[in-house]
């Protein structure tokens, strides 16, 4: 097989972000571009997930960045394997065709497992005194023992939290052609955080965020020179898209303390603070950016109905999705709160269940997105006086998340060949079936 396709997969790219990206513009000047929508919830993992697979979460199953095991009582951010995924992926389709199609995959999330030939995601070793160690898994195994002799250890600091800066992306780029030297995939899907940072810390279209267009731009373009090499003679097809758009957001929701404050939900103390009572709590919400699921012990209906009118005209609150309601953006899924909380476009949603700061749980100060039940962008800030994250939620200038019903919260892809993107508006759950195309025939 002698065809090529290289993804980039680039959260947070408009099409007005072009003209401050001159070399990814020129890298596709011969396939043009259309406009690219997110399918609600418009997040990293389901995201991902539609891109990947062509389906909605109703049937992959990834209904949020994180997970809520009913049985166990047990959340589960940020660290799930690729079976999570239940439906085939693009590289699982390609082997069906084509046994010798090969594909990487490099740091998209829930990719621990897959079936690609070749993958590389962050996977630091958590040791039980509390500290870590820098690691990656990689298929093949020893691939990031290789890595990291070349190139230094994946700057995991840089990858998230208020240390995150274009040092991560540049090793994603410099490890990305050090695999495509050595192994030539056929299909490389290629995830660069960059625009995610500044444009939430401190809102899109401020300085710094047009500042970060410029530094993708330029690893971009290393990107391109380095693959054309490892390529050569063979020309790949690039193609560019969104995984969804940031918006700018001057409010803030706490579901969590909503339903501690109606009975709800119930904490337990330590020393260290309150922390979420999982067993006793008739409700309780997982927030991700601009929605949360709120999973009702039980199921109780009753409950459920009460949720549903807590949440109904709050501040913030768009929509409230309960039964069969849940279906309109394929989340009818056992994975998937009784109820679904959407936000306004200029909110999101916070975890916080404390009501005085001085009893927020000590994990709730420092970068710690695995024990944390939802997701927390404030963890991109520093209180410089205590040397920890602030819990100041209103810090917050841009999110995402809710559904797309405006210009503003629209994407665009992008490709470098004539014939490969339609003329026509799409979703991210047609991507997959363009990226298969090219491999036909």
């Amino acid at each position: 097989m002698d065809r090529y396709v290289v993804f980039l997969s680039i959260p947070g790219l408009r099409v007005q972000d072009l003209t401050h990206m001159p070399r990814l513009s020129a890298c596709m000047t011969d396939g043009g571009q259309t406009s690219l929508s997110a399918s609600f919830p418009c997040v990293t993992w389901p995201v991902q997930s539609n891109l990947l697979t062509g389906v909605t979460p109703a049937e992959h199953g990834v209904v949020a960045n994180g997970f809520y095991w009913r049985d166990a009582r047990q959340v589960e951010m940020w660290t799930a394997w690729n079976e999570k995924i239940t439906a085939p992926q693009i590289w699982d389709r390609l082997h069906q065709q084509d046994e010798s199609i090969t594909s990487a995959v490099w740091f998209p999330m829930l990719s621990k497992g897959c079936g690609a030939d070749y993958v590389c995601m962050p996977a630091p070793i958590h040791n039980p005194d509390g500290t870590e160690d820098l690691w990656c898994y990689t298929k093949p195994v020893e691939l990031y023992g290789q890595l990291r002799d070349r190139l230094g250890h994946f700057p995991l600091k840089h990858f998230w939290g208020p240390l995150a800066n274009i040092s991560s992306s540049a090793w994603i780029v410099q490890s990305a052609i050090e695999a495509a030297k050595r192994f030539q995939p056929n299909f490389f899907y290629i995830y660069l955080p960059h625009l995610d940072y500044a444009a939430q810390k401190v809102g899109p279209d401020t300085p710094a965020a047009i500042e970060a267009l410029g530094q993708l731009d330029q690893i971009l373009e290393q990107l391109f020179d380095g693959l054309a090499a490892a390529y050569a003679p063979h020309r790949p097809i690039w193609m560019a898209a969104s995984e969804y758009v940031i918006v700018p957001v001057d409010h803030v929701t706490y579901p969590n303390r909503m339903l501690r404050q109606a009975g709800l939900l119930h904490v337990r103390e330590q020393e260290d603070g309150e922390h979420l009572d999982l067993e006793n709590s008739l409700a309780w919400s997982l927030v991700d950016h601009q929605f949360s699921h709120v999973f009702v012990q039980d199921a109780r209906a009753d409950v459920v109905a009460q949720v549903a009118d807590l949440f109904r005209d709050a501040d913030g609150i768009e929509q409230v999705l309960i039964g069969d309601d849940r279906a309109r953006y394929g989340l009818d899924h056992p994975r998937s709160g009784e109820v679904i909380l959407v936000s306004t476009i200029n909110s999101w949603q916070a975890y916080y269940w404390w009501l005085d700061d001085t009893r927020a749980p000590g994990f709730a100060r420092t970068v710690d997105i695995h024990r944390k039940p939802g997701y927390d962008p404030v963890e991109m800030f520093l209180d410089f006086a205590t040397r920890s994250i602030p819990v100041d939620a209103t810090l917050v200038q841009g999110s995402h998340g809710a559904p797309v019903q405006s210009d503003a919260q629209r994407g665009v892809i992008l490709a470098s060949s004539a014939n490969v993107l339609p003329d026509a508006p799409l979703t991210d759950r047609d991507v997959a079936e363009l990226v298969l195309r090219q491999f036909r025939g």
